[in-house]
């Protein structure tokens, strides 16, 4: 993807998410580290709002109670009438687009950083959900630089088929951090450090460009889902295979 020289109004309001899937703890635990102690994350300008979203996931160490978070923030889910048969996450989400939407106006908070593991060998990865977003862009260009030599790889989520709805949606820009590998329910020094770092580059590039700081037109490497491929599986839907030995800890678990 390529971005040209961009301009725009200053970003103001930006939260952290941590806990979305409660089983995966660096997000977890910086956030709940924020909530404490936020001058790290702090910029003059700037309202940078930390927030465990699904608190009775992280819990339990669950990934989620009723259903998974990360997939009920559509606009049918967000407006339905609030009832004690709703699942839990599906509340949660009429919260969470309460307090930092609504989804699609202009009162929603600008960026949401939603942080998360995988247990795959993926490193340091942003994901985001449309290649025309030319602010975004320059913001993974400046993190992947920043990192650099520690690999940082893009994801883009934008097939029409295939796009799933993010709690971080509820954002004018959604923004997805995963890093790995680790396991679920464990949580690594290394890992915290890269995902630490950055959350670190985004709030100074954002810092950088409400001060005004020109960033010369970029191009970044972005990897796209094609199409979802399926284990094999028997009449009964059982799965009949394993990964092989040699792409093991290439096999992708996303957000």
């Amino acid at each position: 993807m390529t971005s040209p020289h961009i301009t725009g109004k200053p970003i103001k309001k930006i939260a952290i998410f941590g806990g979305t899937h409660g089983n995966e703890l660096t997000g977890v635990f910086l956030v709940k580290h924020w909530l404490e102690n936020d001058a790290e994350i702090q910029r003059t300008g700037l309202e940078v709002k930390p927030f465990i979203t699904n608190p009775r996931a992280v819990k339990k160490c669950t990934r989620y109670i009723d259903c998974d978070l990360n997939r009920v923030c559509d606009l049918e889910n967000l407006g339905k009438e609030m009832s004690e048969d709703l699942p839990y996450e599906v509340k949660r989400a009429q919260e969470i687009n309460h307090l930092f939407g609504p989804k699609n106006s202009e009162d929603s908070y600008d960026i949401i950083f939603d942080l998360h593991n995988t247990t795959s060998n993926m490193g340091c990865t942003l994901i985001l959900e449309d290649s025309r977003n030319d602010f975004l862009i320059q913001m993974s260009h400046y993190i992947k630089t920043s990192l650099d030599p520690l690999p940082c790889y893009v994801y883009l989520i934008e097939h029409p088929s295939l796009k799933y709805t993010t709690i971080s949606s509820v954002a004018k820009y959604p923004v997805g951090i995963e890093v790995g590998p680790q396991p679920q329910g464990v949580l690594r020094a290394d890992i915290l450090d890269q995902m630490r770092k950055m959350i670190k580059h985004a709030l100074d590039f954002i810092y950088q460009f409400n001060e005004g700081k020109e960033f010369p037109p970029c191009a970044i490497e972005v990897y796209k889902v094609v199409e979802k491929v399926d284990y094999p599986r028997n009449e009964s839907g059982e799965i009949t295979a394993v990964i092989h030995p040699n792409l093991q800890v290439t096999n992708l678990l996303f957000l």
